[in-house]
């Protein structure tokens, strides 16, 4: 894309992780880089490391401060110094706990923030239930998505509320949003954030006669200018949109950045049955100004793969992994089991693999060479393994992916052989000029392909036998060709 062109992207590993995931705060996920991971990544994702009323996070009450529990923003400028430093911006809802909210609910429609929170019966009408509008509406959640509060003249409103009760959508159309984004990014910006992830961005287009999701041109509208301003500050906006595979080659077309959530559910099929035409087909197809993931703190998305694998090669891809899912230890809610947009599969990678090292380590490679910058959950980067406690004491099925390793933790896994190996990968990419460059991917059989990146006198080829797991590279350095041991 001609305008990303302006753009240094540093195309060497990101790390995915909460701020007390690894060593309990930033200071400790400080101390955890520079003694085991410092050469694996270039820059590192913090989730929200913000004050929050809820969704670990991602419900913010401001993004001015560092949630003391974690640490402060001299931890983050201290991090600033060795890596890059990504963070979320939730653009489609705050924290019913938030300055603006609170303003609102206490003031009504005197508030300056009065516009900036959506009136539910105002938006569809007192009779939504019968609207055939309102039957369009893609819902996160059973319940009509709303909540009730009662104002300071003792007024009662229905407030528009996507997800949880704690956090409230915003309207991005108007003024007095647009400045509340506007401000947040700046702050961010200033203190010295390479890049900002737009979370749940496809629901703030609000559009009667649609699904209020990711309608168009709406989007375009919202995302472009911001797109934009980022490219000025030279730094990167992207965005985490689940959908349809057609929705990131929109983005690419927009010359937006966003990630392959379809990559993590086609090479579990590759994986588990051992056929590569699929995950090569859209390996040539992916969109390139992405990054690429297997796992993140929510699930593996099948619907974004709808289409690619057909549904029920899908279904008999999830039978033949479900024992290692989270509701084969907890029920899940039936329509989570649908192939909409809501359908994810919860568990680590690594465990829904059946902890098979080799298997495990194809997939990373695959990853790793696959188009796109690789970004790494921390959990994979353990090798982590169902957390089957903390799911039982969650009502949150993500919660067997989201487990905080402490000192003596991170002691034990990196002595695992797993995590040597994927360590020795991890170091390897990072550091390998190849990847800078060109890419071609190749199909041998139905069960083999290769991958090959090439930038000046340097390659790296990727060859993957998904038939036994077995896969090998190779590197050219001044024309010479030697093997990685992996």
């Amino acid at each position: 894309m001609e305008r990303l062109s302006r753009m240094k992207i540093n195309d060497g590993v990101i790390l995915i992780t909460y701020p007390d995931s690894l060593g309990g705060n930033l200071k400790g996920l400080h101390r955890c880089m520079e003694r085991y991971f410092g050469k694996c990544f270039h820059g590192i994702h913090i989730l929200p490391f913000f004050p929050s009323t809820g969704d670990r996070g991602f419900a913010p009450v401001r993004y001015d401060q560092v949630d003391p529990a974690f640490g402060t923003w001299e931890d983050i400028e201290a991090l600033k110094k060795d890596w890059d430093i990504y963070c979320d911006m939730m653009v489609n809802h705050i924290s019913t706990e938030s300055r603006e909210f609170k303003d609102y609910l206490m003031k009504g429609e005197k508030s300056p923030y009065r516009e900036m929170f959506l009136d539910f019966e105002e938006f569809w009408g007192s009779d939504y239930k019968t609207s055939p509008e309102y039957q369009l509406l893609y819902r996160r959640k059973e319940a009509d998505p709303y909540i009730q509060v009662k104002l300071g003249d003792g007024t009662v409103r229905k407030i528009w509320n996507t997800f949880r009760d704690t956090q409230v959508d915003i309207d991005v159309t108007k003024p007095v949003t647009k400045e509340y984004i506007r401000e947040t990014i700046d702050g961010l910006l200033d203190h010295g954030i390479s890049g900002i992830r737009l979370d749940a961005a496809g629901y703030v287009t609000k559009i009667k006669g649609t699904r209020c999701f990711c309608a168009e041109p709406q989007l375009w509208e919202f995302l472009e200018p911001l797109n934009a301003y980022f490219e000025k500050k030279g730094r990167l906006m992207f965005t985490e949109i689940h959908a349809r595979w057609e929705m990131a080659k929109k983005l690419e077309e927009h010359g937006i950045w966003t990630y392959d959530f379809v990559l993590p559910f086609l090479v579990l099929h590759a994986v588990v049955t051992g056929e590569a035409e699929r995950l090569v087909e859209w390996m040539k197809n992916s969109p390139r100004n992405q990054f690429t993931v297997l796992d993140t703190h929510d699930g593996i998305g099948v619907y974004d793969a709808d289409g690619w694998v057909e549904r029920g090669e899908a279904e008999e891809t999830i039978r033949k992994v479900e024992g290692n899912l989270s509701y084969a230890y907890r029920e899940l809610h039936p329509e989570k089991k649908k192939y909409w947009e809501s359908y994810q599969l919860y568990g680590t990678y690594f465990s829904i693999l059946e902890e098979d090292e080799k298997r495990y380590l194809c997939a990373r490679a695959i990853q790793l060479f696959a188009p796109g910058i690789p970004m790494v959950y921390y959990e994979g980067l353990l090798a982590g393994k169902n957390d089957i406690d903390g799911l039982m004491k969650s009502s949150d099925h993500r919660d067997i992916n989201r487990h905080n390793f402490p000192w003596e933790e991170i002691d034990e896994h990196m002595n695992r052989s797993v995590v040597k190996r994927l360590i020795k990968l991890l170091e390897f990419r990072n550091n390998c000029p190849a990847f800078q460059g060109q890419i071609q991917i190749q199909l041998k059989d139905r069960h083999s392909f290769l991958i090959e990146r090439t930038w000046e006198d340097e390659a790296a080829v990727l060859e993957c036998d998904l038939s036994t797991g077995d896969f090998h590279i190779r590197r050219m350095c001044r024309q010479k060709w030697e093997e990685l041991s992996i």
